[in-house]
């Protein structure tokens, strides 16, 4: 690393994507510091390897150069930012904030002002990809930040992604994520229904993926979940359908926003909702087969 780029880094945030993450910086020679979960595993697992663990976000934000958040969504973002023992309360000048987690970017915004206003920095740059990448180290990620920002911040990205992509100024990469996801789960809500079809009509589900496989329909989001699902296999893309809803919430909420008609976007959140509230919400999107079915009166792939 060249001396004038940031050594001392703090992650917040430690599930199944923080984890890996972590991994990776601390195996690229950055020195570590992490916040303590309810859950100790992710900072056990992490001081095992050489990062320092402190109490919350404030001790983490005294410790570091640059710090990673990698949580659910905003409320959790504007807790650790802003909250009476949060980041700011033990900034250090200088301070920058990379939001790595699926956030509203009205409230990005509003978080950036704030942690300008107390003179540090700010990008978003939430990922793509699962934590087997971020293990790897071969996550995407998509950045809004004015280019000094970027340019400080890139050491950091590259130590757990393999793609970077900076797509405008602060809120940019929320709003380039959020209209990801909804193209990604607007294809796993087609394939849903589209399999609940085939249990209604008599396609047999194998002849389905073959056909589409070698067509134009045919794509990554396809091969995941339908790969999978045609052998009974419904956690072949690891993304939660909580956090899918969670998601399509905040798209909906920007493009009402413009605003925009969103007829399809409203849809693909409802489809989510609906198996949140069927009883989905801690499985994967994958899942979704199994609430068109139970809806549909229907059974899913690999029930019995």
């Amino acid at each position: 690393m060249q001396s004038d780029q940031p050594t001392a880094i703090g992650l917040i945030g430690l599930g199944m994507m923080g984890q890996g993450m972590g991994s990776n910086l601390l195996r690229r020679g950055f020195r570590l510091t992490v916040a303590a979960h309810r859950s100790r595993a992710g900072a056990d697992r992490l001081a095992g390897e050489g990062a320092a663990v402190v109490d919350g976000p404030r001790a983490v934000a005294a410790a570091s150069d640059v710090v990673v958040l990698c949580v659910p969504g905003s409320p959790q973002v504007e807790e650790t930012v802003l909250g009476e023992s949060g980041l700011l309360a033990g900034a250090r000048p200088g301070l920058v904030v990379v939001d790595c987690s699926t956030s509203e970017p009205s409230s990005t915004e509003r978080v950036a002002a704030a942690v300008a206003a107390a003179g540090g920095r700010f990008a978003d740059a939430p990922l793509a990809r699962t934590p087997v990448e971020a293990e790897a180290g071969t996550l995407n990620t998509m950045v809004g930040a004015d280019d000094d920002t970027m340019a400080a911040i890139r050491p950091v990205l590259e130590a757990f992604c393999e793609n970077i992509f900076h797509v405008g100024p602060v809120g940019a990469g929320h709003k380039m994520k959020l209209v990801n996801n909804f193209l990604a789960m607007g294809q796993a809500t087609l394939i849903a229904e589209a399999f609940t079809a085939c249990s209604a009509v008599g396609v047999p589900l194998a002849k389905l993926f073959e056909v589409i496989s070698a067509g134009g329909a045919n794509s990554g989001i396809f091969r995941m979940v339908a790969g999978a699902a045609k052998d009974g296999d419904l956690d072949g893309m690891r993304f939660g359908i909580g956090n899918a809803a969670k998601d399509l919430g905040y798209y909906t909420r920007m493009t009402d926003a413009v605003p925009l008609t969103g007829n399809l976007g409203h849809a693909v959140r409802h489809a989510l909702v609906e198996a949140r509230n069927l009883g989905f919400a801690e499985s994967l999107v994958g899942h979704l087969i199994a609430a068109q079915a139970q809806v549909n009166g229907r059974a899913a792939p690999g029930s019995t």
